[in-house]
């Protein structure tokens, strides 16, 4: 494959640019120091909300934007701003979540960018996270209500997003469907093989990546992604250049422009070097 004139580069964290311990290795931010001296923009591209977004990426030198919660919000790092959101409302979160609590399920909802869960769930994580470090970092950054659906009734207010994890993977899809014919506007993807996620309409990381590159002065064709996930898809779809780690589902492989190493093998900054750096 030809190397690309590439100007910005998303990266998804969880299973991309983060080690299967939750991890930016050196290596990795060798390489995404190396790409930010030559001016190009590199920013995570996640599904988490803005406070879940590990310390050192988030103050990594040189990184100033980031697109988080599936691309419901969009923050300039350095003001501590937000660039634009596209948002659940609250009507659609209310009837999501009257739909994941007739199931057993792990519930949160973002707001603002902080994530909240239902408590219960957080004490019995082990149920429906089997990775301890995904554990700990759900449990070290979630905000934990007693309620989250009076809570959100409470607050009456639009949502970054709101996901569930599922102890059963029937149940799982029939939420899926109870969703689909529900919310038909809604944006429904996962990340992990047991969760279901849910954004406004229009909320996609490939949509603010593209977005975020108009404000730039960067085109479509000019930015990179790499994702591994299916609420990765969009962005491997709309971006100039999709790369698939090694470790993602097999949809995005196919559909990639090419498929690097795994997480553990530091794929996504490998890709960096291949196609942007080289």
């Amino acid at each position: 494959m030809m190397r690309r004139d590439i100007k910005m580069v998303g990266l998804d964290l969880d299973g991309t640019l983060l080690d299967s311990n939750k991890v930016f290795t050196e290596y990795s931010k060798g390489i995404v120091t190396e790409a930010i001296r030559r001016g190009v923009v590199v920013l995570p591209a996640t599904g988490r909300p803005a406070c879940g977004i590990p310390k050192d990426v988030m103050e990594f030198p040189g990184v100033r934007y980031a697109v988080t919660a599936n691309g419901a919000r969009v923050v300039d790092l350095r003001e501590n701003r937000v660039l634009f959101e596209c948002l659940l409302s609250y009507g659609e979160g209310r009837k999501l979540l009257e739909i994941f609590r007739k199931y057993d399920t792990y519930m949160e909802v973002y707001f603002e960018g902080f994530g909240y869960a239902q408590a219960d769930g957080m004490k019995q994580i082990s149920r429906f996270i089997s990775s301890a470090p995904m554990a700990e970092y759900v449990l070290s950054t979630r905000k934990p209500v007693e309620d989250l659906y009076e809570f959100f009734c409470r607050e009456q207010k639009g949502a970054d997003k709101i996901q569930a994890m599922f102890a059963n993977q029937d149940e799982k899809e029939a939420a899926f469907e109870e969703i689909r014919a529900a919310l038909p506007d809604a944006e429904v993807t996962g990340a992990l093989f047991n969760n279901i996620e849910v954004n406004g309409r229009g909320a996609r990381k490939g949509a603010a990546l593209v977005r975020l590159g108009e404000m730039l002065g960067i085109s479509r064709e000019e930015i990179m992604a790499c994702g591994d996930g299916s609420n990765d898809l969009d962005m491997i779809r709309e971006a100039g250049l999709g790369i698939a780690m090694a470790n993602g589902i097999e949809q995005i492989r196919l559909e990639a422009d090419g498929v690097t190493l795994s997480n553990d093998e530091d794929g996504a900054a490998k890709a960096i070097e291949t196609y942007v750096l080289k």
